[in-house]
């Protein structure tokens, strides 16, 4: 897209799961935008530019006129506030708290596990280097952590109740790549639920449901 006319930019390459959950709430809150594709085979993150935006070479990142921002649930926080008071951001604590307990959980427990320990450990690690152990007990508490999600989505549609929320983005990114893996799973029919309720929206299906298989057996890209 030119970027003249866009006042925010969207900074990441789009198989990355962190840039995907920003792309995948900017495309549910019907934001323009521009997107740059940077890092992996697209690099970009050590140049000067970039680095006055994140100095620590990360991404995503997003400009909003004047304002950069980077880590990618703190982006999640930034465009809810900023575009979506009422429906993504709650400006009661407590109801705001709902959604954010889900996205500290899923970025410090479920995804170091899934990401780092299942996907990286197995999917991306060539086989003849794998830790079959370390992977074993990766997906052991993978397996926990689905089953507790199991028993919360027993009784409603979403983390949080009956509507998307912010609580689901980390999380909910996650699950294309766990159905997609060639792995056990455990029995989580209210899981699979919700991931065909999310699978349903057009946001999920172009943002997050973007094939990875060029990535089995690379742990460089």
């Amino acid at each position: 897209m030119p970027g003249a006319e866009f006042m925010l930019t969207i900074w990441g390459r789009v198989g990355s799961l962190n840039v995907q959950k920003v792309l995948w709430l900017a495309d549910e809150l019907a934001l323009e935008y521009r997107h740059v594709s940077v890092g992996g085979s697209d690099g970009g993150l050590d140049a000067p530019e970039f680095l006055a935006r994140n100095p620590h070479g990360r991404i995503p990142v997003i400009e909003d006129g004047e304002t950069a921002v980077w880590e990618s649930h703190t982006i999640l926080r930034y465009l809810a506030a900023r575009y979506s008071r009422g429906r993504f951001w709650r400006e009661d604590p407590a109801a705001r708290s709902k959604a954010e307990r889900w996205m500290d959980w899923a970025q410090t427990a479920l995804q170091p596990d899934f990401l780092g320990g299942v996907f990286w450990g197995w999917f991306l690690t060539p086989e003849a280097l794998r830790d079959a152990a370390a992977i074993r007990d990766s997906l052991a508490r993978c397996e926990a952590h689905f089953q507790l999600l199991d028993r919360i989505l027993a009784t409603r549609a979403f983390l949080v109740g009956d509507n998307l929320t912010l609580g689901d983005i980390p999380a909910g990114a996650l699950l294309y790549r766990y159905f997609e893996l060639e792995i056990d799973r455990p029995t989580i029919p209210n899981v699979e639920a919700w991931y065909r309720r999310l699978t349903q929206r057009a946001a999920y299906r172009s943002r997050i449901m973007v094939p990875f298989e060029e990535l089995r057996g690379r742990l460089a890209f």
